[in-house]
């Protein structure tokens, strides 16, 4: 009989068969020689199953039903990949011995180990751990395949953070969408990098910014210049630094102190896959994702670089020699006169900033193979050019600079300079070609400090005499502010997801966390893409903006007690017993006892939690509107003269945009009208009319991170069109046509929403009839249909949603109220209602109206976010209570029910006059009869 040796993937495996056995057969699904057959998994072929494969009533989404916590998992197949599972089972028939060449790591390790156990393979196991695809490493590998028997610690450990994970995802996720009727995921790795992006936010919205002044001067003495920044303490009154100015501008000076020094820079550490995909979203713009995708096809697929999904900025010894080799085949490409000037001699067994085997677990860091690369794509080819470059650094010598420094009195004011003077490229030529920008490393804390001199970085030699007299040839005063903590990008999240650990008190945990972070390199992509599948976050650009949805999340998961789901410590908890328990020192058994304590800590704390109301997860879109991330409101109307029909439905759509459409048909005349406020509060009106030959179109808009929008009109018999672009939240792009002639119009448009939604709106007019349809994909794949037909006298109308990712709850399991009507404009609300106080916000020139749902701001579309909502703390505000807020910062004593059911007195008090946020002071407790 022959050996089956089972890879991760097709090209792994076909990659495995050319080096040992190249005569071999392909089969398409495995490839059969003489000794052995080679087959493959495709990724993940089984998984553990959902709470309904162990009791039916786990379909409906029910408080009741947790914790669900199985005594035995059981693992279910994927349906999209079974045929291979099914093949694999009929091979290992054939087969006396089994060969684990799935990934060099504890996933690829917990991937074979379930098709192990759910076809039951009872082989003797060999183990393949290799870091590359070359045939050299897969021959060398094969010469020394382990024993399967020595990783059976690694797949305990592998298969309790799965089922760990599955425990607190499943319950969490349950118990907080059923408390509070809104779809709320939670999991280990990915609630704590919310909560990261939740701190922050806070931290930029609580930012004050203040004015402040630098001094900076110009300075010359004979033939040499040098800038200057004033040194003292920060001036934020501009009369002072007026002052400083008058007193030193034209007037000579004595250089006090003047230090020259010589520096060396060395190239920065070769690639792990976090750093690569950092570096390629800030010179790229490259998702982790993408950057991720890109890197596995120039291993898997080109063989041109070695494992990506590393956690190591090192190689060992063994690596050196290959390093050589991926060099000299270098020099036959574009990167030829490069790699000439190399010299290998730098790179050594005793250079430790490069060898160092210490910090090489799995896998060592990504290198260039010796496989010259051809017929890469362009994303590829940018990607790859990242990865090269980076090595071939490695073999030039430091670059090399004099660092002066220089400290000038004038009137006894005292001036600072430093001047970086380059005397030597070295590494740096490798880059001499691109855009000045310094790769990212390690370990160097961004510099945030604004008084901070600048360095001055010249290429022509400098030097100044000590004992001569300056003059102050330049000087100026300039008006700066203080800036806020910068929202996070995908590049720098992956930084502070692979720190996350180190602001952790606990010394021991601090020291589990600090070569892992929250995830592994190889699923940091996919927490990022999760929370965006949800609906917690959204891109605006390069930005990562946290949705309401998000932030209600992680205050939820706090109050509740739990709080441990949002901070890194529980990961480094886990990662500290996963790491002993894949070392044999620590038991398996007791490690999940104890998650399954803390599940069912999870579920009694979430139980006894108060719900959380329904404006707690929408954005206020406009003067207390309800326009929300994950349940944003859309309304529209159609109506036809002529035996009218009017139909009118509401739909969420991602992203708290909010969206209100009318059309009206008369006798060949088409009018339509509508408003689109994105996130942020953009808005688009656009109006079409038509009549027998005639059109005339206007659209207007303003919407985030400078999206695409296009709007067309033609109107035939004497036709005009007219066209406009305009932004829709975080990258949307939307395209509208109209068209009409002879009576008859009809208008089409399709939109992404946030995370991937998609909206189709048509509306056909004629002779009085109108047929509207629009479907609309939410966050998560969500999707929402709705028809508005009439004709002569006719009207239909039909809809359907289905919400949330998949397994999600039914409509039926979480039932909410329909949302309400919009509510009308700012300038409509005053004239019909009048106002109630002018906006306490400040800087604010706006007035608070009464809506449908709460007291909002009539400036809302200039960006303030003012609201007080009606329903708030247990009891409903009149304007009588809002004016009193506004005007005194309190309301006289009121009746509301408080979370245990009983009546109170209290009064509510504005504590955030930006936001509207209430606190609560109870004054007397009614007792219940």
């Amino acid at each position: 009989m022959k050996t089956l040796i089972i890879a991760e993937k097709p090209d792994m495996g076909r990659n495995i068969a050319a080096a040992i056995d190249p005569k071999a057969k392909n089969f398409r699904t495995y490839i059969e020689g003489e000794q052995y057959i080679i087959t493959w998994a495709i990724g993940h072929l089984i998984g553990l199953a959902e709470p309904d494969a162990y009791d039916d009533k786990y379909k409906k989404w029910n408080f009741n039903d947790l914790p669900i916590i199985p005594d035995h998992f059981k693992l279910i197949p994927n349906a999209r990949t079974k045929d291979q599972l099914k093949q694999i089972g009929e091979l290992a028939k054939r087969s006396e011995k089994l060969v684990n060449a799935c990934d060099a790591g504890r996933e690829g390790q917990h991937i074979f180990s379930l098709i192990q156990r759910h076809l039951k393979l009872k082989q003797p196991v060999k183990r393949l751990w290799i870091s590359d695809l070359t045939p050299e490493t897969i021959r060398k590998g094969f010469a020394e395949l382990r024993e399967g028997v020595e990783y059976e610690n690694l797949t305990k450990a592998a298969r309790v953070r799965s089922e760990a994970d599955w425990l607190i995802g499943m319950n969490g996720s349950r118990a907080f969408t059923t408390k509070h009727q809104v779809l709320l995921s939670v999991g280990r790795v990915q609630t704590p990098v919310l909560a990261i992006l939740y701190d922050r936010q806070k931290e930029i919205e609580a930012f004050s910014s203040n004015k402040f002044y630098d001094v900076e001067a110009l300075f010359k003495q004979q033939e040499t210049e040098y800038k200057a920044l004033w040194q003292g303490e920060r001036i934020t009154d501009p009369a002072k630094a007026n002052a400083i100015v008058e007193k030193v501008k034209g007037k000579m000076g004595t250089i006090t102190s003047y230090e020259v020094k010589d520096t060396k820079e060395y190239p920065f550490k070769l690639y792990d896959l976090t750093l690569l995909q950092r570096e390629a979203n800030a010179k790229l713009g490259f998702s982790a994702k993408k950057t991720l995708d890109t890197a596995q096809a120039l291993y898997e697929k080109h063989k041109v670089i070695s494992y990506p999904r590393t956690n190591s900025n090192y190689v060992t010894e063994a690596n050196i020699p290959e390093m050589y080799k991926a060099l000299d085949q270098l020099k036959g490409t574009s990167y030829g006169e490069l790699a000439e000037q190399a010299d290998k001699r730098l790179v050594h067994k005793n250079n430790k900033s490069i060898c160092n085997p210490a910090k090489v677990e799995d896998h060592h860091a990504i290198l260039p193979t010796h496989k010259k690369a051809g017929g890469l794509s362009n994303d590829e080819q940018q990607v790859y050019d990242l990865i090269v470059r980076r090595f071939l650094a490695q073999f030039y010598p430091p670059a090399e600079y004099k660092i002066h420094t220089v400290l000038t009195e004038v009137e006894r004011e005292m001036f600072k300079s430093t001047i970086k003077q380059l005397l030597s490229l070295g590494w740096k030529v490798i880059y001499a070609d691109q855009k000045k920008g310094k790769p990212m490393s390690r370990g160097k804390a961004d510099k945030t400090d604004e008084d901070e001199v600048p360095e001055e970085e010249i290429t022509t030699p400098f030097s100044l005499q000590a004992a001569e007299a300056v003059k102050c040839a330049k000087i100026a005063a300039k008006e700066k502010e203080t800036q806020p903590p910068k929202a996070y990008t995908e590049g720098t999240l992956l930084k502070a997801m692979e720190g996350a650990g180190k602001q952790i008190e606990d010394e021991e945990l601090r020291d589990a966390m600090k070569d892992s972070g929250l995830g592994t390199p190889a699923t940091r992509a996919s927490v990022i893409e999760r929370l965006k599948q949800v609906d917690y976050i959204v891109m605006q650009g390069k930005r990562i903006i946290i949705t309401q949805k998000g932030r209600t999340a992680v205050e939820l998961i706090r109050s509740a007690g739990v709080d441990l789901l949002t901070s890194p410590e529980m990961t480094g908890h886990w990662e500290r017993r996963l790491n002993e328990i894949a070392r044999g020192v620590a038991s398996d058994e007791a490690f999940m006892a104890n998650v399954k304590k803390f599940t069912n800590l999870i579920i009694e704390k979430v139980r006894v939690q108060s719900k959380a109301a329904k404006q707690a997860f929408e954005s206020a879109a406009g003067p207390a509107s309800a326009g929300a991330a994950g349940g944003a409101k859309r309304t529209t109307r159609t109506r036809s003269s002529d035996g009218g029909a009017e139909a009118s439905g509401s739909a969420g759509a991602a992203g708290s945009a909010k969206r209100t459409t009318r059309t009206r048909s008369s006798e060949g005349g088409a009018e339509a009208n509508g408003s689109a406020g994105a996130a942020g509060g953009a808005k688009r009106t656009t109006r079409t009319r038509s009549s027998e030959g005639g059109a005339e179109a206007s659209g207007g808009a303003g919407a985030a991170a400078g999206a695409k929008r296009t709007t067309r009109t033609r109107s035939g018999d004497g036709g005009a069109e007219a066209s406009g672009g305009a932004g829709a939240a975080a990258g949307a792009k939307r395209t509208t046509r109209t068209r009409s002639g002879d009576g008859g119009a009809e208008a089409s448009g399709s939109a992404g929403a946030t995370a991937g939604a998609k909206r189709t709106t048509r509306t056909h007019s004629s002779e009085g009839g109108a047929e509207a349809n629009g479907s609309a994909g939410a966050a998560g794949g969500a999707k929402r249909t709705t028809r508005t037909r009439s004709s002569e006298g006719g009207a239909e109308a039909s809809g359907s949603v289905a919400t949330g990712t998949q397994r999600s709850p039914s409509a039926a399991t979480l039932r909410t109220a329909a949302s309400e009507p919009a509510l009308p404009s700012a300038a409509q609300a005053a004239v019909a209602r009048g106002s109630i106080a002018a906006c306490p916000r400040s800087g604010c020139a706006g007035r608070i109206i009464a809506g449908k749902r709460g007291y909002g701001c009539t400036a809302y579309k200039a960006g303030c976010g003012f609201v007080l909502w009606k329903d708030s703390l247990g009891t409903s505000l009149s304007e009588a209570d809002a004016r009193s807020l506004i005007e005194r910062g309190h309301t006289a004593p009121i009746r509301r029910i408080d979370e245990n059911g009983n009546q109170t007195e209290a009064r509510l008090y504005l504590s955030d006059t930006n936001t509207g946020q209430l606190a609560l002071e109870p004054t007397i407790t009614i007792n219940r009869r």
